[in-house]
């Protein structure tokens, strides 16, 4: 059972308040924007629950009067009053849960495919799809940031952002290694195939975030964007690939028109990467903000997505299971992401 406190919150939230009204607030124009983001959050929250409390008066209220006479139209209103409730109760427990020091930020994904050619690729792309899903249906905004497609379908590698609110919360769990296994549409002879891809989740981060790059340290090459066509294709040089010289961290941004553009966006993915491999030599935040690091090959997988013989999609950490593997790959992930941060 988790206690949350909401007459501390609403102090806080009145003294972040307090402090925008100080003459001083925009001088350090990182520090006010950390509090009124932090502001936001904790209105966020004191609503959610005084919205709770107040529907939950309203049950008790309707109980009470179906107590003293009862009538069958007022008793269908209170089980679905109860059952929506129910609902959002759990909606507001994940979002207590959701206290890490970077879990309000956006989320920067990269997905790669393991061994396995075409039928490992087809498979980065589905889960690309799939993330894609989840994200619009919970309201966010995506942001391809780098694409490199496969020889003959699927993708080699994507780097994407997912824009809203606790993004990188609620997505900072699916980072591993998933396996699929299905009859490929790839192999002529109908055999059963089992692939791997790995999800890489990292927060983005955020200017008040204080973190030194030497530009000294930084290699920069252009070159054009590949791909196909359409929106995976420059005339120009504009695409931006960076190398951070000192730990052979390479990060790529090809989607923008401007190299410009496409340069800011890569320096943001390095910066996550830098602080993510800062704080993972700290031993008390290695599992905290990445988790551990596996190979993308059979008995890594944290998830496994079954469409032959039989449908499952199956978490190993927590044994949630669905068998409804069409609706997980359309995007219904909350089952898992919510049973993730349970048990963490």
């Amino acid at each position: 059972m988790i206690h949350f406190d909401i007459e501390k919150n609403e102090e806080d939230l009145k003294a972040l308040e307090a402090k925008t009204m100080q003459p001083t607030f925009w001088e350090d124009a990182k520090q006010s924007n950390k509090i009124l983001s932090e502001i936001k959050q904790k209105k966020n929250i004191t609503s959610s629950y005084r919205k709770i409390e107040e529907e939950l008066k309203n049950i008790q209220e309707l109980t009470e009067l179906l107590k003293i006479e009862y009538d069958e139209d007022l008793a269908k209103e209170i089980i679905q009053n109860t059952n929506k409730i129910s609902n959002e109760v759990e909606k507001f427990e994940l979002q207590t849960l959701l206290n890490g020091k970077y879990d309000k930020n956006n989320a920067i994904l990269t997905l790669h495919p393991g061994a396995g050619g075409t039928e490992a690729q087809d498979w980065a792309e589905m889960l690309y799809r799939m993330y894609t899903r989840w994200a619009q249906k919970q309201g966010y905004s995506v942001k391809e940031l780098d694409y490199l497609e496969g020889d003959e379908a699927g993708l080699k590698s994507v780097t994407f952002e997912v824009i809203g609110d606790n993004a990188y919360g609620y997505l900072k769990g699916e980072m591993g290694v998933h396996r699929l296994v299905r009859i490929s549409p790839f192999d002529a002879g109908g055999r059963r195939h089992t692939s791997f891809a790995s999800l890489e989740v990292l927060p983005e981060i955020t200017d008040d975030v204080e973190l030194y790059i030497n530009p000294d340290d930084i290699k920069m090459d252009v070159y054009r964007a590949s791909g196909a066509g359409g929106q995976h294709i420059n005339k120009t040089s504009s695409a931006v690939r960076l190398t951070h010289l000192p730990t052979g961290i390479v990060v790529a941004c090809q989607t923008e028109r401007s190299q410009l553009q496409n340069r800011e966006n890569a320096m943001k993915m390095l910066k996550s990467k830098l602080l993510d491999l800062k704080e993972r030599e700290q031993k008390e935040t290695i599992e905290e903000l990445k988790g551990v690091q596996r190979d993308i090959a059979w008995g890594s997988q944290i998830r496994s997505y079954v469409f032959c013989p039989y449908t499952l999609v199956k978490d190993h950490r927590t044994n949630f299971e669905v068998g409804n593997v069409q609706s997980v790959m359309d995007g219904d992930l909350d089952g898992f992401i919510e049973s993730f941060l349970k048990k963490k």
